[in-house]
């Protein structure tokens, strides 16, 4: 009774998302609580869905305050003699040029925003690539793995990971920290590769000489919250921010806290400008944190009911004996192609919960499936799925088809997912 009332629920819950008939925020919380009130669990699913949403808690609060922390930084534009730099050292090479898109695309993701990435990365570098005669498909793949490989602890795959099984966001991110740089390796060697292909095709090699410069144009807005005397401060605040986070010596949650009220005071110590500050940026904190507390509803119900335990069960009986070991290496050779099948929240609340649950049953660490999951589902997948609107956002600003993005793309982004899965078993992730 239980297994297939959660399998109808998780059912609706994906087709009501993925059809649009619902919005990600009321499909997880309306319909577990019908699927509740159906299985006769009355005023009990007032309090699984408090438990949920405690659960959560922390995770809302991090993500919160750190839309905060990157925005309120970017603003005072602590990117800025980076990215400047970067398209001074790039030249008119097609190799630096395609690897220096890899590293630009790299820096700005550091706030954790494929839309932010590809708005920022793509109208500095295209001028280039249009110049030069560079095929745009490259510019869209390497933004694309760069944004992809580089999953971080306040990303939006990762937060869903720790909201949907209750863990700690160090916990998972932590072990994969060798995993990644394998994978930013892989990224920088695809772009070398690809940029030594377009200097043979164009004949642009060393000593050739084009009468272009990359530059990249403030609006008076910008420019007038830029604080460029603060620059070193700012990046050594937000390096302590990062360092102390990843290490697991404070909470995430405290930290950014802690690095939003301090990146206020020192770049807007008036309080009308702190205030400007924050609803900026409001818009992308509350709606993130909104389907995160969503998902406390959805998760608490599942699990306070029985309901995930119950399908947990049907599923193990029809696994061999032995085969569950192989779940988290199974998950994380096929998370890439899953981000086209799958929207993000569908998967990391709808599907992941249950295959964790399944692996549990048979001694396999639920954290190993997310960690798996990590490795390809809306992560190195998202910027080729035609469910993420960052997809179309990457396609439309470097002006070419989806078609030909997904044909050129694919594949690498394939090759990234399948040798950190490789990576993460070499190295006893799972």
């Amino acid at each position: 009774m239980l297994a297939t009332l959660g399998v109808i629920t998780i059912l609706c819950l994906l087709v009501a998302v993925m059809s649009k008939r619902l919005s990600p925020l009321v499909a997880l919380i309306a319909l577990p609580i019908i699927a509740a009130l159906l299985g006769g669990f009355g005023l009990q699913t007032s309090a699984f869905i408090i438990t949920g949403i405690k659960n959560v808690a922390p995770v809302v609060g991090m993500f919160v305050f750190a839309i905060l922390f990157f925005g309120v930084m970017t603003d005072a534009g602590m990117l800025d003699p980076i990215i400047d730099r970067i398209l001074k050292r790039v030249g008119t090479r097609p190799t630096r040029i395609v690897m220096g898109t890899a590293l630009l695309a790299l820096l700005v993701h550091l706030d954790g925003s494929g839309a932010v990435t590809f708005l920022v990365t793509i109208p500095a570098m295209l001028p280039l690539y249009t110049r030069l005669g560079m095929d745009k498909r490259i510019l869209a793949c390497v933004t694309a793995m760069a944004a992809g490989v580089n999953f971080l602890p306040w990303t939006g795959p990762v937060l869903r990971s720790s909201a949907a099984l209750h863990v700690p966001v160090a916990d998972l991110f932590q072990p994969l920290i060798p995993v990644q740089i394998v994978g930013l390796i892989f990224v920088f060697t695809c772009a070398w590769f690809l940029g030594r292909r377009e200097e043979k095709r164009l004949g642009l090699g060393a000593g050739a000489v084009v009468d272009v410069m990359p530059q990249r144009v403030l609006t008076e807005a910008e420019v007038a919250l830029r604080k460029p005397r603060l620059f070193w401060l700012n990046l050594m605040l937000t390096v302590v921010v990062m360092g102390v986070m990843i290490a697991g010596v404070v909470d995430p949650v405290v930290m950014f806290m802690l690095g939003t009220v301090l990146a206020l005071c020192i770049n807007y110590p008036n309080v009308d400008a702190q205030r400007a500050r924050i609803d900026a940026h409001a818009k992308t904190a509350l709606t993130m944190a909104s389907i995160l507390l969503a998902a406390g509803v959805f998760t608490g119900i599942m699990q306070g009911s029985g309901m995930l335990k119950a399908m947990a069960e049907v599923a193990v009986a029809q696994i061999p004996a032995g085969h569950g070991k192989l779940i988290p290496m199974v998950v994380g050779f096929i998370s890439m192609p899953l981000s086209l099948l799958f929207d993000p929240d569908s998967f990391y609340f709808g599907i992941m919960p249950v295959v964790a649950e399944v692996g549990r049953a048979l001694g396999v660490d639920p954290l190993q499936v997310a960690q798996a999951s990590l490795l390809g589902v809306h992560t190195t997948g998202f910027p080729v799925s035609p469910l993420t609107p960052a997809t179309f956002l990457l396609v439309g600003l470097c002006k070419i088809e989806l078609a030909d993005h997904q044909r050129f793309t694919i594949p690498f982004l394939f090759a990234a997912s399948v040798l950190m899965t490789l990576t993460a078993l070499l190295f006893g992730v799972f």
